[in-house]
């Protein structure tokens, strides 16, 4: 159960809150940022690792495990680094270590942009393409290769600069190294570009299918309070009904993909500046990557804040709340979208209306009239009562009617 990543790693974090010469004083701050940076992706880890098997098996919690892992990596890797620098301001004066520090902050900020997009593809896929997501098979495997995929693209597109495509500096404070923003070779104005496009059009794309599921959400919601029950509108009307998990993987894709992205944008943007303006501003360089080096800090402890038992923590209480204010009963059977109260009345009443809305009233007649009265509604045995009678309602499955409803 989960609570979120990256775009650009811990290791940048050190470098980011200096810029003058004697940098042995300030160490125990990097020296912290790196620890509570790794702690914390363990802690999100370890987390994701003991849910429950359907959420491990799940396509977007793999990514978001992904996430976690790109950040640790990118921390562990290249804020020893960081933090060497600190102890001798001279370390990146070697080109090789230079060059080495500038490819971990290129691929650990493609690839954290990259991974929250595929999550957003992913949440897209399953609720607005709900058949292809099922044909393409988008599961856990599925996603592994797609990270996978990932890793490998942007390993080979961060070693252009190591091959000689473009050149890595040393920036003002010492701490850090980065592609030459400003470079008048055409084919290290080719990358940047290229790599700044990118950044760029995973921004973008990650916001535009946010939105995409956001709205498919709210448009479900609304068919589901307004339009009548058809046979053709179960499917929708019972993913709607049942969409507790849906609903807590958008909080934690919309949070996570708002922290990254925010952390993200400043140096992205500093990258065109840097390209067509030739202005040198190095102090602004250096916000962007201090902005940056936050996330790595604040996306694990999203996925660990947002996990569902605290949700159901939350959302016990708040019902808590209500029903000691609330002077007059509910005009609706279903007082909640994504959570509805089944379980008020004693004879059944609440999940024989959520069966008719579901299945039409001739599912309830049918249970009712064959024997299927409103105790085995009330005790959870409508759906094998249903089958031995004969009733096809698609919508009920005997392995998802307890879980989903309550």
């Amino acid at each position: 159960e989960p609570p979120l990543p990256s775009s650009l790693s811990l290791s940048l974090s050190p470098s980011l809150l200096t810029s003058s010469s004697p940098l042995s004083g300030r160490v125990p701050l990097p020296v912290l940022m790196f620890v509570v940076g790794a702690v914390g992706n363990l802690v999100a880890i370890a987390a994701l690792s003991v849910s429950q098997r359907e959420r491990k098996s799940s396509a977007f919690y793999t990514l978001v495990c992904g996430l976690a892992v790109t950040d640790l990596l990118g921390t562990c890797l290249a804020s020893p680094i960081t933090i060497a620098t600190y102890l001798d301001p001279h370390v990146l004066m070697d080109s090789h270590l230079c060059a080495f520090h500038s490819f971990l902050l290129l691929f650990f900020s493609l690839a954290g942009l990259s991974v929250i997009c595929a999550m957003a593809a992913e949440r897209y896929a399953a609720i607005c393409c709900a058949f292809k997501y099922r044909r393409w098979h988008v599961d856990r495997s599925f996603a592994q290769r797609v990270l996978l995929g990932i890793y490998l693209s942007h390993a080979l597109v961060c070693c252009l600069p190591a091959m000689g495509m473009a050149r890595s500096e040393r920036q003002r404070s010492n701490t850090w190294c980065f592609i030459e923003w400003r470079s008048q070779a055409p084919v290290a104005t080719a990358y940047t570009v290229l790599y700044g496009a990118t950044s760029l059009l995973l921004i973008l794309g990650t916001i535009l299918l946010n939105l995409a599921v956001c709205g498919a959400l709210l448009l479900m919601r609304r068919r589901t309070v307004t339009q009548p029950v058809t046979r053709a509108s179960v499917r929708e009307r019972w993913r709607a009904l049942s969409s507790a998990a849906e609903t807590q993987m958008i909080v934690v894709l919309v949070t996570t993909s708002v922290v990254v992205l925010t952390c993200s944008a400043p140096l992205v943007v500093r990258v065109f500046v840097n390209r067509f303006t030739l202005r040198n501003d190095q102090d602004a360089d250096l916000a962007a990557i201090r902005i940056a080096s936050v996330n790595p800090i604040l996306d694990p402890w999203i996925y660990i804040l947002l996990r569902r038992s605290l949700f159901r923590h939350i959302r016990t209480v708040s019902q808590r709340r209500r029903s000691s204010v609330r002077t007059s009963p509910p005009s609706s059977p279903q007082t909640n979208l994504f959570y509805p109260d089944l379980t008020r009345d004693d004879h059944g009443g609440h999940r024989e209306d959520t069966l008719r809305t579901l299945c039409g009233e001739e599912a309830v007649t049918c249970a009712i009239e064959d024997g299927c009265n409103k105790r085995a509604l009330h005790r959870r045995e409508l759906q094998p009562c249903l089958f031995a009678k004969g009733h096809q309602c698609e919508t009920i499955v005997a392995a998802s009617w307890p879980r989903a409803l309550l």
